[in-house]
C-alpha cells in the first residue's frame, strides 16, 4: 500500500499526465492534459514533494517527430503548470526503439534510477505512476513502490494483465490517496 513518506513521484507522461494516443502525441497541438492532471502535480508541489517525468518517446527514433518538437510539447506542459503554480522538476525521456536494447527504455529501470540518482532519493522514497505493465515493470527493476492509473492504456492493462500494484482512476486519485492526512 502506498505510504505518505515518499519524496520522489515519478509520473509517465503519455496517459497519466496527457491524453495518450495509439498513433502516438506528434505535437504541441496534440499535447492535450488529462482533466485534473497539472492540478494533481500543483497539490504534490504544494507538498513539498519531488516531482519528475520519465517517459518513452520513441516517436522520435521513428521519425514521427523531432526532438525539438518533443521539447516544445515539454514546454507546453511546463507553461501550463506555471499558469496554475505548478512546476515538474525534471523531465527526461528516451528516445530509442525497443530494438533499440537501450538502458533508459522502459521496461528496464535506467530512467527511474538516473532521477533517483539525480534527487539523491532511495528506491523507498520512490513512486512510479504509470499507465503501463511497462511502466510498473521499470519500477520494480529498480526496487520502487509502483501504482496503475486507469487513464490512458491502464483499462488496457487491467483487461490483460494480473497487476498487484494499487490501481486508482487517475492521477488526481493517486495524489489525494498519498497526500490524506499530511495538510494541517
Amino acid at each position: 500500500m502506498l505510504h505518505k513518506n515518499y519524496d520522489l513521484i515519478i509520473l509517465d507522461r503519455d496517459g497519466v499526465i496527457n491524453e495518450d494516443s495509439d498513433d502516438y502525441v506528434k505535437s504541441p497541438d496534440e499535447w492535450k492534459p488529462i482533466p485534473g492532471s497539472l492540478e494533481a502535480i500543483k497539490k504534490l508541489n504544494d507538498a513539498k514533494k519531488i516531482v519528475a517525468v520519465a517517459t518513452n518517446q520513441s516517436g522520435v527514433a521513428r521519425k514521427l517527430f523531432s526532438e525539438s518538437t518533443l521539447h516544445a510539447m515539454h514546454d507546453k506542459f511546463e507553461h501550463l503548470l506555471k499558469n496554475i503554480d505548478a512546476r515538474v522538476d525534471k523531465i527526461i525521456y528516451c528516445p530509442h526503439l525497443p530494438e533499440d536494447h537501450c538502458d533508459c527504455r522502459k521496461p528496464k529501470p535506467g530512467m527511474i534510477k538516473t532521477l533517483m540518482k539525480y534527487f539523491n532519493v532511495q528506491p523507498h522514497q520512490t513512486l512510479v505512476v504509470g499507465d503501463s505493465a511497462r511502466d510498473l515493470e521499470s519500477a520494480k527493476a529498480a526496487g520502487c513502490d509502483s501504482v496503475l492509473v486507469k487513464t490512458g492504456k491502464g483499462l488496457r492493462v487491467l483487461a490483460k494483465s494480473n497487476i498487484e500494484e494499487p490501481i486508482f482512476e487517475n492521477l488526481m486519485d493517486v495524489v489525494d490517496t498519498l497526500l490524506v492526512g499530511d495538510s494541517e
